[in-house]
């Protein structure tokens, strides 16, 4: 199976996606979280250890976080347009991160999405259930440049 290279973005464009999936975007069935805050978000997220993402800020002052899960995870939104566009969570020197799908451009044909409740989960269920299935190869920088 051919991997998945996709894009995305905020609406205003301050905060790009490039996404690197190793099978086809439609074994990717989203994960609908049930938290307060990602429902009233519309998010639903798409991940995969062994694929890569690379988050562009293109405007340094438009990256927001906001911090969940148990105080652990960073939600990075735009502060521009409001988008939530993904998840971090940061162990030492290591970056784990999911995409919000909803943020992807065109439809690249995902299943609908699997409701999911993490807040079911105590605080190191949840960092282990992110290491299983976020990204693991994952960069921040600045117009392009990993950071």
């Amino acid at each position: 199976m051919p991997p998945s290279k996709l894009k995305g973005a905020c609406h205003c464009g301050s905060l790009r996606l490039d996404i690197e999936l190793p099978r086809p975007a439609a074994t990717y069935p989203p994960r609908a979280c049930d938290c307060d805050y990602c429902r009233k978000h519309g998010a639903a997220y798409v991940s995969d250890p062994a694929g890569r993402l690379h988050i562009e800020v293109r405007d340094p002052t438009a990256l927001g976080r906001y911090r969940q899960g148990d105080g652990r995870a960073d939600f990075l939104l735009c502060r521009n347009c409001g988008v939530l566009v993904a998840v971090t969570y940061a162990e030492g020197a290591r970056l784990y991160a999911t995409v919000n799908s909803r943020v992807i451009e065109g439809d690249p044909g995902f299943p609908d999405a699997t409701p999911v409740s993490p807040r079911t989960l105590d605080a190191d269920d949840k960092v282990a259930r992110w290491k299983a299935v976020w990204f693991g190869d994952v960069t921040i920088g600045a117009n392009g440049s990993p950071g």
